[in-house]
């Protein structure tokens, strides 16, 4: 877990690392301006970084939201125990809505096939959470670096009330200074680390020794190859067809989505100083991993405009 917050070590911190100091500083704009706020948490790296700038945020008093998780039902168990393990050190409200629910709803439909995922449905769920706990601002991890559609995105991203996104009514944010003004049925998407890169994330990670997911470092897997990409061939929801080969590789994933919809990497970095000089090293995004990104090349921006994180 991450290292215990004690005060002059980290107002020596803060003195030191700007992007720490504009998260914090959006952090507690969030608490500033927003009634009912919460915090997206997935179980990643992202979402757990999250975590730790909220709790430095507004160090000595816990963290004063909730965490919530959309389940698909398709997450590494690495992750959930991971998660429950998390909320229960820390003390916070963890807040649970299942996709699966959703489904037994009638509200989606869950698609079926070789590159079936629960990903898109996972928008109905969150945008149903939203409204039932009139959440107005939701906090997450996306990143600039990440993909061209969360490239566009203000730190303050207003959503209509059906939960839609327009990439081109944004407001300027001039000066760091934060708009959280929003009309009856709106709510605000929050990206603290929204000018970090995924190099800054593990960085910051590896000097704050903070606990991650195992399956973030090389491990022993069965696998098997499709389309180029590594999968995992020990979960029930992944797709597998019969010609399709498994074999035992040591590899790791660098981005936490669905099972069904996140490859591998090969890799031997077993420790958090090799993962940040393998990332270092790397010319490949993270999210080329995310066999959900490869749909269309607005995929992303899309699902965004439905309501996704």
């Amino acid at each position: 877990m991450a290292t215990a917050i004690n005060g002059s070590a980290d107002l020596d911190i803060l003195t030191r690392n700007p992007l720490e100091n504009e998260a914090i500083y959006i952090f507690r704009e969030v608490a500033a301006q927003f009634e009912k706020p919460v915090l997206l948490f997935s179980g990643g790296k992202d979402s757990i970084t999250l975590v730790r700038l909220a709790q430095k945020a507004f160090y000595p008093s816990k963290i004063p939201f909730p965490l919530m998780h959309i389940d698909t039902g398709h997450n590494f168990p690495e992750t959930i125990a991971f998660r429950d393990k998390l909320v229960k050190e820390l003390g916070v409200e963890l807040i649970v809505r299942k996709v699966q629910d959703t489904i037994d709803e009638g509200k989606v439909i869950e698609e079926t096939g070789k590159y079936a995922s629960r990903n898109m449905l996972q928008t109905t769920t969150l945008l149903d959470a939203i409204e039932e706990f009139k959440f107005d601002a939701c906090i997450g991890g996306a990143r600039r670096d990440e993909e061209k559609a969360r490239a566009k995105e203000r730190i303050f991203s207003v959503r209509d009330d059906f939960g839609q996104w327009d990439e081109k009514n944004q407001r300027p944010e001039l000066f760091d200074m934060l708009n959280g003004q929003i009309e009856l049925g709106q709510n605000v998407r929050v990206f603290p680390i929204s000018n970090w890169t995924e190099l800054d994330v593990w960085s910051y990670i590896q000097k704050e020794n903070i606990e991650i997911p195992s399956i973030y470092f090389a491990h022993d897997r069965n696998i098997f190859l499709r389309d180029g990409m590594i999968w995992s061939a020990e979960d029930d929801v992944v797709f597998r067809a019969e010609d399709e080969e498994v074999r035992v590789e040591s590899v790791r994933f660098r981005t936490v989505g669905d099972m069904s919809c996140t490859a591998a990497v090969l890799s031997r970095a077993d420790t958090i100083d090799k993962v940040v000089a393998e990332i270092r090293d790397s010319k490949i995004s993270e999210r080329g991993a995310r066999i959900d990104d490869k749909r269309s090349d607005a995929a992303m921006e899309k699902r965004k405009q439905q309501g996704y994180f």
